[in-house]
């Protein structure tokens, strides 16, 4: 697969970048294509490249001591990642990288992120909107865990989901796939997967979805709006 530089102009932070900047990064890129369910790093490994996803979906995983997963973020084609090493010293991925189908992503070392942002302050203030971004992304995420009734995380988890990697499959209806597990859901709502098979089971009773395996078929969106709103009777 052969890169455009001026295709990464599409992932935010390089959105001011001049057209030598981005021909710069992605000739000192290493092109890592991996299988669904592959890894691109594990938490607690050496933060030593970052990532920029080209094709695919893969979604960031923080575990406890116990083994206890939690999705903190699923990543889109384009979207930057694992770029921790580039402001720390030192640093370690605090989540594993995991594919959620076959994906390439571009791995550039941190260093190099790192010595480019010492002459090119679009790039500071660009990271800086990114991790507030993110910041202001896990703060809704824990006003939910901390103030939500399960349905309603797990309804807001699944639109958040549909808006972010969700495939329209009808010109006629609404109907939108999301090729997730019920363990994909649980991870990303904080509960288990026991709860997310009880509560997609009587969403598909109801009409709402239509739920496989590895995949939920959004029926009526409007409908889990009113259930992550609190509206649903």
């Amino acid at each position: 697969m052969e890169i455009n530089p001026i295709d990464l102009r599409r992932v935010s932070v390089f959105k001011d970048a001049t057209d030598d900047d981005l021909e710069l990064f992605v000739n000192n890129a290493i092109l890592r294509s991996i299988e669904d369910g592959e890894f691109f790093f594990f938490q607690g490994d050496p933060a030593v490249y970052f990532y920029i996803l080209v094709t695919g979906h893969a979604k960031l995983l923080q575990s406890n001591p116990a083994g206890q997963q939690v999705n903190l973020r699923t990543i889109n084609e384009w979207q930057m990642f694992g770029a921790l090493g580039a402001v720390r010293p030192n640093a370690v991925y605090p989540a594993t990288a995991q594919a959620l189908e076959p994906s390439t992503a571009l791995a550039i070392e941190s260093s190099f992120l790192h010595d480019a942002m010492q002459t090119r302050p679009y790039l500071n203030i660009s990271l800086m909107q990114l991790m507030t971004g993110y910041i202001m992304e896990m703060q809704e995420r824990y006003r939910e865990l901390a103030t939500e009734k399960v349905e309603s995380r797990i309804a807001l988890t699944v639109l958040r989901l549909a808006s972010q990697i969700g495939e329209r499959t009808s010109e006629e209806e609404t109907l939108i796939e999301l090729l997730l597990s019920r363990q994909d859901v649980a991870e990303a709502s904080g509960t288990t997967v026991f709860t997310v098979s009880r509560v997609l089971a009587d969403w598909e009773r109801r009409g709402l979805i239509e739920a496989g395996r590895e995949r939920v078929l959004i029926r009526n969106p409007h409908g889990l709006i009113q259930i992550s709103e609190g509206l649903d009777q």
